[in-house]
């Protein structure tokens, strides 16, 4: 189905792997529209509760595919370009599942906006992050600008941005950019691992408490209070909240059925 991209499923665990080893897993247009097709395949699939997207063992994403960047020759396909890499880390984003990216390797440019896109970055020992684009007179203009100051602080993004030097898995670490840094050999195992304790959980709470902070950061406080009662209200009427309750006062597991 897929020739950039390869798509499996592990029980409600979806892992998406770029697939492009001899051009580092850039994401030239056919990738880009492959990786849209499967997000909105798993968007709409209830049996997935978590997603791992990986660039495999040795290169996370290299970014943008520097042939596509060279035929962007005026302002407004510049703009069309920059706009297609932000609509689509827009879509990782907007997943209704949580979403582990498991980096290897260099995630560079838009591979690392990608990384951004992610609820969460583990990293294995020896990964490097980094935006290197003022280096050739320009900026990262999949999100990069807007989601690293979001993620790490404006001080450290600007460092990152303006400097343009790629950062261990290490100083990602220490900064946030990443929550955990693994041996290389169990990036994946731990990745799915994560991803399968996410899955276990509630599915209706797991996906509005991801839309609930990811909005809080666009929206005022009261705003946000407000979105947040009434959520909290509509899961109240949910089977899985009634069946917590339920096994809590029963000493049972409970059983979630994401309704």
């Amino acid at each position: 189905m897929f020739e950039n991209l390869i798509y499996q499923r592990e029980d409600a665990v979806a892992v998406l792997q770029l697939n492009r080893l001899a051009k580092k897993n850039s994401l030239n247009g056919a990738l880009r529209k492959e990786l849209e097709h499967a997000l909105g395949e798993i968007k709409e699939d209830k049996g997935v509760r978590a997603v791992v997207l990986t660039g495999g063992g040795d290169v996370f994403c290299a970014g943008a595919d520097i042939a596509e960047i060279q035929e962007t020759g005026s302002a407004e396909s510049a703009y069309q370009h920059a706009r297609e890499f932000q609509l689509l880390f827009d879509r990782v984003e907007g997943l209704p599942q949580p979403v582990v990216a498991a980096v290897a390797g260099y995630a560079l440019g838009g591979g690392c906006e990608l990384a951004l896109a992610c609820d969460f970055r583990i990293a294995s020992e020896g990964a490097r992050f980094g935006l290197p684009e003022i280096k050739i007179g320009a900026f990262p203009g999949g999100g990069g600008t807007q989601r690293l100051p979001r993620l790490i602080g404006a001080a450290k993004a600007k460092e990152m941005i303006l400097i343009g030097d790629p950062i261990t898995a290490e100083e990602a670490l220490e900064i946030g950019l990443v929550s955990r840094v693994v041996p290389k050999q169990k990036l994946l195992e731990e990745a799915k691992t994560f991803a399968a304790k996410l899955a276990a959980l509630p599915r209706l709470a797991l996906e509005a408490s991801k839309m609930l902070i990811n909005r809080a950061l666009e929206i005022d406080l009261a705003s946000g209070l407000e979105m947040e009662a009434r959520c909290f209200g509509t899961l109240a009427l949910t089977h899985d909240l009634s069946e917590d309750t339920r096994a809590f006062l029963d000493k049972r597991k409970p059983n979630f059925t994401g309704s």
